[in-house]
């Protein structure tokens, strides 16, 4: 679905209760050729209707809206658009709310004193990678965020088998193959994964598995740099 390869702009949805944000975010995206914005939105209600009937590659979304709590939106909007890549732009540099966004299946959590340029990169980010996750908030959030402490019970079962094949260095495929599942079922795993340990690599995900001690460590095989 998502826009880019053969030509076709990738699918944005703007949702922000201030019209004038909204405004500039459109003329930002649509200055380039490979974006279009398909519909925008003030409210959670709103969001999750345009969500609903546009079904976007990405959709930016504000924390603030004022008729429902932000993690709630992102599950509907998660709910009726599943392949939309949710980002949240905010005024709220807060470890405890990005972490929670992250758990409910957000791929990117920007604040709004970013540059026009680092909001491109992140949309870009997200489209070229389906497990990359994108922060750009403060350095005291991001440690917070990063040194989460896992307890053993945070990653189901299936998580953690997905997960101790990811030490191993298996790729997406071969883990499906090993598991008996679809390839995208564990690109929904690790998305889950990533969301729940704050990770934004596969390599940053093993380490923080391995120290939160969710998978055996021996698991793990030597890797040479690869995100």
């Amino acid at each position: 679905m998502t826009g880019d390869r053969a030509g076709t702009p990738t699918r944005i949805v703007v949702v922000d209760d201030h019209t004038l944000f909204r405004e500039g975010l459109r003329e930002i995206l649509e200055a380039e050729k490979e974006f279009v914005v398909v519909g925008e939105a003030g409210s959670h209600a709103d969001a999750v209707r345009v969500a609903g009937e546009t079904q976007p590659d990405v959709a930016l979304l504000d924390v603030g809206l004022p008729d429902s709590g932000a993690a709630e939106t992102v599950r509907r909007i998660l709910d009726v658009a599943p392949a939309t890549r949710v980002i949240m732009v905010s005024v709220y540099d807060e470890p405890r709310t990005v972490q929670e966004l992250l758990a409910c299946g957000v791929r990117g959590y920007l604040l709004k004193s970013v540059g026009r340029q680092d909001l491109l990169a992140a949309v870009r980010s997200v489209l070229a990678d389906d497990e990359r996750i994108v922060l750009s908030v403060s350095r005291a959030s991001m440690v917070q965020v990063h040194a989460v402490s896992a307890p053993a019970g945070l990653l189901s079962a299936r998580e953690r088998e997905v997960m101790s094949l990811v030490a191993q260095g298996m790729t997406n495929g071969q883990a499906a193959s090993r598991l008996s599942i679809t390839e995208g079922t564990v690109k929904h795993h690790l998305r889950n994964i990533f969301g729940k340990l704050g990770a934004t690599s596969r390599l940053d995900a093993v380490n923080k598995a391995i120290s939160a001690s969710l998978i055996d460590p021996r698991d793990q095989v030597p890797r040479s740099g690869r995100g």
